[in-house]
């Protein structure tokens, strides 16, 4: 599917995948439809909910941008709680509070990497987790009264009924190869990001964005910026110039690794070497071990990890000396078409 092996085989199993692609987007508009004309019933919160989602797999920024929009938010003086699926965690499918906005109450392992990341990002903000959004967003209405909601990755949650819809695209990529899984890397059609409100281009080349990838949509072009880092056992944030000497190892268990190895280069950081986990990766005995070995053998010093990774990474912090998380951050050209729709949501109004 991305294009890395070419041989016969490959090319007649990629055929066979691309021919289900088809009926898959199909079931997907059918189930959309369903929705849209009220045949599968959606529930709304008595708050504003504002969903931050995407069509392709794989990461497009939704958790910087999920932590921009809480803070510019919270800035407001609006009691702000994210509703996330908890992915990954063994707590996933249950409704749980990861954080009542003064004191974590879950651990990654329990309730997913990014909802537990979020939470330690900015002091004060609520997250609750659970497969059904609506009735995550019941229990949190219930015993933390927010005064706003972000659906975490919410463009497929249907289930939930939101004020305003953002649709994530990677400016360099928007729609990938244009076909659904099996075949591609879109969850549904890219007809789909007619649902949006408003399009967020992530990962901006610069000089570029004159052309909206979804015509008639307000769009925000955004940037990825490595900001700086964090030591593993917590601490301020410094800058670059500790990594920017000494032998530099990165590691990471994100869905694009590259991203962010790409990144540590545009800041001057040159890692030696790299290692790259799955997406969502727990970290155990076998990655520590994993982990060690390389440095070793590379003769680091210094450690970079994200801070997705970092979360999960705490209990191991005292064999993972000189170990940094690296803080990403949202860049927009121009963040005024998504405060305007901020602003116009109800109960939102103060800037």
């Amino acid at each position: 599917m991305a294009g890395k092996r070419s041989g016969l085989g490959d090319k007649l199993l990629l055929g066979l995948l691309r021919l289900s692609s088809r009926p898959y987007a199909g079931v997907l508009r059918l189930r959309a439809l369903g929705y849209r004309l009220g045949l599968i019933p959606s529930h709304r919160l008595p708050r504003p909910v504002v969903s931050v989602g995407n069509l392709v797999l794989g990461g497009t920024g939704k958790t910087p941008t999920v932590a921009w929009l809480a803070a510019r938010l919270m800035s407001q003086g609006k009691r702000v709680c994210v509703l996330s699926r908890g992915y990954g965690g063994s707590a996933e499918g249950e409704i749980r509070i990861v954080s009542d906005g003064e004191k974590l109450l879950l651990t990654p392992e329990e309730a997913g990497d990014e909802p537990c990341q979020l939470a330690g990002m900015l002091p004060g903000l609520m997250v609750v987790i659970g497969s059904n959004r609506y009735r995550a967003g019941l229990h949190a209405l219930e015993k933390l009264n927010p005064d706003v909601f972000i659906l975490d990755d919410g463009y497929q949650h249907l289930k939930l009924k939101r004020d305003l819809n953002l649709l994530l695209l990677d400016a360099t990529q928007p729609f990938d190869n244009g076909l659904t899984l099996p075949g591609g890397f879109l969850r549904e059609a890219p007809a789909a990001a007619g649902r949006a409100d408003l399009v967020v281009c992530t990962r901006t080349p610069e000089g570029e964005g004159a052309s909206p990838p979804v015509p008639g949509k307000p769009t925000c072009w955004t940037k990825h910026r490595l900001s700086g880092m964090i030591p593993l056992g917590g601490g301020p944030v410094s800058g670059f110039d500790a990594a920017q000497g000494p032998r530099v190892m990165a590691f990471s268990g994100i869905a694009n690794p590259g991203a962010f190895f790409d990144g540590l280069e545009a800041v001057g950081v040159r890692p030696v070497t790299t290692l790259s986990f799955p997406d969502h990766v727990s970290y155990a005995e076998p990655e520590i071990a994993a982990i060690l070995r390389l440095k070793t053998a590379s003769r680091s010093t210094v450690l970079l990890t994200t801070q997705k990774d970092a979360v999960k990474l705490l209990p191991h912090a005292d064999k993972l000396p000189g170990c940094f998380a690296v803080v990403l951050e949202l860049e927009f050209r121009d963040s005024r078409p998504l405060e305007d729709a901020l602003a116009a949501l109800p109960g939102l109004g103060s800037r």
